[in-house]
């Protein structure tokens, strides 16, 4: 067996041998970087941070991000989310614009203040996972990350922000015409030139803020071919 010192001598020469050791930030090294490991590359997450303050005048526009696994929830599985989002209004929270793509969804809401709009868009969030993860019959995560909102806070941002939901497939779809059936577009009454409009009831609320009823119209009514600025 020989003594304890010449067992850790005989341990040390079989881990030479057995190949090169790694340095501390070399590929494969234990707590070194690791294909796979972390965040997705190529994406920044949503931070956890505290939320600003929300004023009731100022919309928001608001996006939920989907996992990466799960199918696209446009048609026909866009007619799943439309009754949740015609029950998501409240007085002190307000669907006014959405548009289904193929991995996110994106909102143009209104709320009195921040607490409601986090609670306004968790209510939200949870009907759809609901709806979506029974319409494929799976159990989990249906979002990849907390909602990310950005604050509407003058007619120009708010009409570019109508813009960018309303015409999103554009963004992602380059032969496009017409308005996007997977979104409110076909309830809008802001349009410049006349579309076919749906008889079904609007799935979203009237707007109570200035910005979204009376101020973006400063800057003009909205094309059908317009598209996104980014």
């Amino acid at each position: 067996m020989g003594s304890r010192r010449q067992r850790w001598r005989r341990h040390r020469r079989r881990h030479r041998s057995s190949g090169p050791q790694l340095g501390l930030f070399q590929r494969g090294a234990h707590g070194g970087s690791r294909p796979g490991a972390g965040r997705p590359a190529g994406r920044r997450t949503v931070p956890h941070r505290a939320r600003p303050v929300h004023r009731s005048a100022h919309p928001a526009h608001v996006t939920l991000r989907l996992r990466p696994d799960l199918p696209s929830l446009r048609q026909p599985r866009f007619e799943i989310l439309r009754s949740r989002f015609a029950r998501a209004s409240r007085a002190w929270f307000r669907l006014v614009h959405f548009s289904v793509q193929s991995n996110h969804i994106h909102f143009i809401v209104e709320a009195d203040d921040a607490q409601s709009l986090a609670r306004g868009m968790q209510g939200l969030a949870v009907r759809i996972a609901r709806a979506v993860n029974r319409r494929l019959g799976r159990r989990g995560r249906v979002f990849a990350e907390r909602y990310h909102a950005r604050v509407l806070r003058g007619p120009r941002a708010t009409r570019n922000a109508i813009v960018y939901v309303l015409q999103n497939w554009k963004h992602h779809q380059t032969d496009t015409i017409g308005t996007d059936p997977c979104s409110s577009a076909p309830w809008f009454d802001g349009w410049r030139q006349p579309i076919p409009r749906w008889r079904s009831p609007p799935p979203t609320a009237q707007p109570q803020t200035w910005l979204l009823r009376v101020g973006w119209k400063r800057h003009g009514l909205l094309g059908t071919q317009e598209r996104p600025w980014n």
